[in-house]
Order: C-alpha cells, then structure tokens, then sequence
C-alpha cells in the first residue's frame, strides 16, 4: 500500500509595498521548526479542501477573514503537498491577535533572502522568493 503525502495550505499575504508577512513560530522544543519564521497555514484535514483549510486556518490564527483569496500553486514537498494562496492585505500586524506564534512581521525581499534557510520553517524559503520572483500580484 502507497504511503500518501498529507496536504498542507499556506497563505502570502502581500501589502502595497510588495512586503510578505511571516509569523515568528512559538519556542517550544516539542513543536516542528521552533522559533522559525513561518506562513500562516496549516494541515488540510480530512474532508477538506485547500482552500476551506487556508481560510479556516486565517480565521483560528488571525481572527481575520479571507476577502480576495488568489491561488498561486501547487508544490510536491519532501513531506507533503503543500497549496499556497496569496491576498493583497495591508494587515496592521499592531492590531492583529495572533492565537499561534510569538509575532507577525512585515518582511521585504532582501530581508527573506537574509534569512538561513534554516530559520524559515518547512522548506517555505523557495515558495516564498519563488513568489516574489513570480509576482502573481502585480498591483
């Protein structure tokens, strides 16, 4: 019997200014990438599609709502298959609660290229500069 890939769902929220937001995830050993940088997202459950998953995820992280959800692609990851959305949002990251995570940060191209691979969590660095390399979101 074929081991299948579960299905993961992210989103890239980009403001006016072409910035990315990423979630500082929380610094606990017992979790996956502690203390990484991360994209709002989660695991598709059962009975799930992608998109009911990203937009189920931004409401239980953010408390935010999905307004102008924009599919971007679908990648075959190591672990998982990943679907990763993206939303036009000026999201003001001073008045967001953040149920996951210690904080929200604005991010600029060159700022994510900084970053080690290592400290971006779940192999997100190439969807992330593949992105903005795409620029799917040409304002």
């Amino acid at each position: 019997m074929k081991n299948e890939k579960h299905s993961g769902a992210g989103i890239l929220f980009v403001r006016d200014s072409g910035q990315i937001l990423l979630c500082l995830r929380d610094d606990k050993p017992q979790i996956p990438c502690p203390n990484c940088w991360d994209i709002i997202g989660g695991h598709v459950e059962q009975g799930e599609t992608p998109r009911q998953c990203i937009v189920r995820e931004v409401k239980e992280e953010l408390g935010r709502d999905i307004k102008n959800l924009n599919f971007y692609k679908k990648t075959d990851m190591k672990d998982r298959i990943e679907h990763t959305y993206w939303e036009r949002a000026n999201i003001d990251i001073k008045q967001t609660t953040l149920t996951e995570g210690q904080k929200l940060k604005w991010f600029t191209e060159g700022q994510i290229k900084k970053l080690p691979e290592e400290k971006i969590a779940f192999g997100f660095k190439r969807i992330i500069l593949a992105f903005l390399k795409d620029k799917p979101f040409q304002f």
